[in-house]
Formats: structure tokens, C-alpha cells, sequence
């Protein structure tokens, strides 16, 4: 029985009477999941097996030996040509079981001074590092083509909201560089969850550390970490780096399904404030007339599966006690899954914002229901001399009035203005034109197409240039 083990390899083999069950096989194996971290694994690989010949813990022969085989392995799984076994459970056996047969003992000994614990720990958190940066040249491009769209429309008006009711007179561009500042927000969160990805937990083995006389600041140099893990307890069984990922995600995830709110609104025919490119829609399998914008609603689902992954690595790690557990295998696939989700959803949405036609007269009506300018005319009254209360009362009771007649406070003669106040005068039709109103608001974080256009160019000092052009 026991050489029937060994010949699966499996790396505990000796210690057990009887093998492992193909139903437990199937249920504990990771390897068609974390497969995807073979080429961090074999970097790790590398940068381990180099420290512990330059510590003499193994030979220079032993580290050319794999080299060798870790470059053929690589060359293997890049071409497709990589044998997966199930038997042998995840990634790492897989890989270290090829290492053999190709160079023989060599491959044997890399395994000296680390466990799987501390090796998959390590993977991890180079897999992540490699995808935030991904997600941070993502959330730069989205911004990008927000900036753009803003610019294109810093003097295009639209109704701003409160409680979906027309509030105040925005513009295009304004509303725009709100999104900008929340995936602005969304970067700095990525940057800053990646410092602490970035630490080196290779060197804990198992839980408590090694008996050999490695260098982890050695490999946390050549694999590019910041420091090492300080605690080899903590170093195993810490995912906190991926719960604060996916708590990023989660985030970017819920802007990009607010702007998807917006987006399904304004593109209704019954707002009709914009049209979202064809190659972004689909149509109806009975109805022909139908543009529907499925990008943007299923961004909106997507939000809800992201956030559910973060519930799932809470849940999972709320009750395990110190150190690894297998619990700890159901990390991959919602850590995985989340960043898949968030690349996707960013590439598309960045190339998506570029198709978006904006429709000015459709936004312009709408800017004209609802007493827009109301606050307006309440502030002029303010600059006259009347408290603020006192002018709410009176342009209160002047949008009551055109609710009656059916018509905007712009629509209203001098002299009907002055029946609710007689320091109203010829000069307040300025303040009620929807130019005049978002002109007014002329200061930092304001609405004016001139602030406008100052955070714009403000937005592209933050971005830089674009780092394919140098």
C-alpha cells in the first residue's frame, strides 16, 4: 500500500495505511482553480532555490539543475503541453513533481527550508500584486476617458438631482468628474492595500519558521516585496491582504454600478439624455425596435457577485483559529474571480465611456422642469438684504404660483416677481437662466463650466501621461 503512494507521489504518502478516496480527491483538490498561479509559483520557486545555494544549503549544481527544469516546466504550461494531475492535488505538487522527473534529486531538495503553507501565501500575494497593478493602469485609462468626455461637455447643462427630483442645474462635465473623483478614491485604496500585499511570508514554512539558515530579506529583495512578514504564526495564516482587496473591489465595483444606474436612465427613451454605442447593446429576441444597454446592467449584477465574495472570505476567516488551515483553500476562487470581474468590468467600461453620445437639447429641457433656478433666485434675494429663511419663504410661494399657471419662474413679468418681493428687480433675470445659474457657482468643487475646466486640467496633472507613451 504504501508503495502504491509513492508511486502517486503524493508528498505525505509514508504517513498514511490506506490512499486517499477519489471522492476526497475531487473535494480537497485545488488544482484546476490555482493553476493559474503556476508562473508566480515557479518564480517563487526560483528565488528560494537561489538563497539556499547562496547559503549553502543546497548546491550550485542543484540551482542550475532547476533552472533548467523550472524553464522547460515553464515552457510546458506556456505552450499548453503541462500534464495537470488530480492526484496530485494543487499547483505547487504538480509543478515539484515535474521538477523531479526532469532533473531528479535536485528538484527534491527545493523544497528544503519552506511548506506549501508559507509557498502558497507567497503566490498569492505576487498573483494580487501583479493584478492591482493591472486594476491601477484600469482606473487610470477609466479616468482618462471621463476627463475626455468631461471636457467635451464643461458647458453642457443638465438637471442635477436630489431624491431623483430636478434640484439644480449641473453640467455634463461636472457630473462626469464626480466619477472621476471616486475611482480617483478607488486607486489610492488599490495603491495602499498594495503595500501590504506586498510582504514576503516565504520563510514562515510551516508555522514556526526553519531550522536552516536561510535569508528572507534575500528573497524578498530578488521577488521585489517591500519587507517580510514579522510573525511566521501570522505570516501562514493571514489573508487579510485579500479581504481588503476584495473590500476595494467591492467599492470600485459599487461606482461603476452607480454610473451604470445613470447610464440605464439617461439612454430610456423617456430621458433621453444619452445613447451608448451600439457595440455595447444588444437587442430583443421579439421585439426589433429594442437598444438595450446590457454592459451597464450587467455591471450592476456583477456588483452584487463581488460584494458576495467579500462576504465569503469574511465568513471564512471569522472563526479559524492560528495557524494554516484548509479552510483557507476557499480563498482562491473568490479572490480570483474578483479581480477577473473588476479587469473585465473596467476595460470595458473605459472604451465604453468613449462611446457615449451626449444629447444637449434633451438635457436642456429636462434642466428647465422643476424650478431649477429656484435657489438661485432665493440667493439673489440674500445679496439684497433679506435672510435666507425669508427668501426660501417668499421663492416658496413664487414656484407655487407657476405651479398653478404652468410655467417657470423665468416665465414670470418683473411685476409678477415683485409680488413676492419688492427688492426683486430688473437685474434677476440673469440669475434665472440656467447659464447664469452654474456661471454663479465659481469656486472650488463648483459647477461653473470655468472650475470646470480648472479640474479638468487639474485630473490630468494627477494622471500623468499615458505610461504606453511614455
Amino acid at each position: 500500500m504504501t508503495a502504491q503512494l509513492s508511486k502517486k507521489s503524493e508528498a505525505w504518502s509514508a504517513r498514511f495505511s490506506e490512499p486517499v478516496s477519489d471522492l476526497v480527491k475531487r473535494y480537497t483538490a485545488s488544482v484546476f482553480f490555482d493553476k493559474r498561479l503556476a508562473h508566480v509559483d515557479i518564480q517563487g520557486s526560483l528565488a528560494h532555490a537561489d538563497m539556499l545555494a547562496k547559503q549553502a544549503i543546497i548546491t550550485s549544481t542543484d540551482l542550475a539543475d532547476i533552472q533548467r527544469g523550472m524553464a522547460q516546466i515553464k515552457s510546458e504550461i506556456d505552450a499548453g503541453q503541462f500534464e495537470w494531475l488530480l492526484d496530485l492535488e494543487d499547483v505547487h505538487l504538480n509543478i515539484e513533481k515535474r521538477l523531479t522527473e526532469l532533473v531528479g534529486d535536485a528538484g527534491k531538495r527545493l523544497h528544503t527550508g519552506r511548506s506549501r503553507n508559507d509557498q502558497v501565501a507567497t503566490d498569492i500575494r505576487l498573483w494580487l500584486r501583479a493584478a492591482i497593478d493591472d486594476i491601477l493602469v484600469l482606473l487610470r485609462d477609466l479616468r482618462v476617458a471621463l476627463v475626455d468626455l468631461a471636457e467635451q461637455h464643461a458647458d453642457t447643462i443638465l438637471p442635477g438631482f436630489t431624491h431623483m427630483q430636478v434640484a439644480q442645474p449641473v453640467t455634463f462635465g461636472h457630473h462626469m468628474l464626480a466619477y472621476v473623483e471616486m475611482f480617483g478614491r478607488d486607486a489610492e485604496r488599490m495603491q495602499d492595500c498594495r503595500r501590504r500585499v506586498n510582504r514576503l511570508p516565504l520563510g514562515a514554512a510551516a508555522l514556526a519558521g526553519t531550522t536552516f539558515p536561510i535569508d528572507r530579506e534575500l528573497v524578498a529583495r530578488t521577488l521585489g516585496f517591500d519587507e517580510v512578514c514579522r510573525n511566521s504564526l501570522d505570516a501562514v495564516s493571514d489573508r487579510d491582504f485579500a479581504i481588503e482587496f476584495c473590500a476595494a473591489a467591492a467599492l470600485v465595483m459599487t461606482h461603476v454600478s452607480r454610473m451604470s444606474e445613470e447610464l440605464v436612465i439617461w439612454m430610456s427613451p423617456r430621458v433621453g439624455f444619452i445613447d451608448i454605442a451600439d457595440r455595447f447593446c444588444t437587442g430583443s429576441s421579439i421585439m426589433p425596435q429594442k437598444k438595450n444597454p446590457d454592459v451597464p446592467e450587467l455591471a450592476r449584477g456583477k456588483t452584487g457577485r463581488v460584494n458576495g465574495h467579500l462576504i465569503a472570505l469574511l465568513t471564512l476567516m471569522k472563526g479559524q483559529p492560528l495557524a494554516y488551515n484548509k479552510d483557507n483553500q476557499e480563498d482562491k476562487e473568490p479572490l480570483f474571480d474578483t479581480a477577473d470581474t473588476v479587469i473585465d468590468t473596467l476595460r470595458i467600461f473605459a472604451d465604453m465611456a468613449r462611446g457615449i453620445t451626449v444629447k444637449p437639447e434633451a438635457m436642456r429641457a429636462a434642466a428647465l422642469q422643476g424650478y431649477a433656478t429656484a435657489t438661485d433666485l432665493a440667493d439673489y434675494l440674500v445679496k439684497k438684504g433679506m435672510a435666507f429663511r425669508d427668501a426660501h419663504e417668499a421663492v416658496a410661494r413664487a414656484v407655487r404660483a407657476c405651479d398653478d399657471a404652468k410655467c417657470d419662474l423665468a416665465d414670470l413679468s418683473l411685476e409678477q416677481l415683485r409680488q413676492f418681493s419688492t427688492l426683486i428687480e430688473a437685474d434677476v433675470f440673469a440669475v434665472l437662466t440656467l447659464e447664469g445659474s452654474v456661471a454663479a457657482r465659481d469656486h472650488i468643487g463648483g459647477t461653473a463650466p470655468a472650475q470646470v475646466r480648472r479640474a479638468i486640467a487639474q485630473a490630468r496633472l494627477q494622471l500623468g501621461p499615458d505610461p504606453a507613451h511614455g
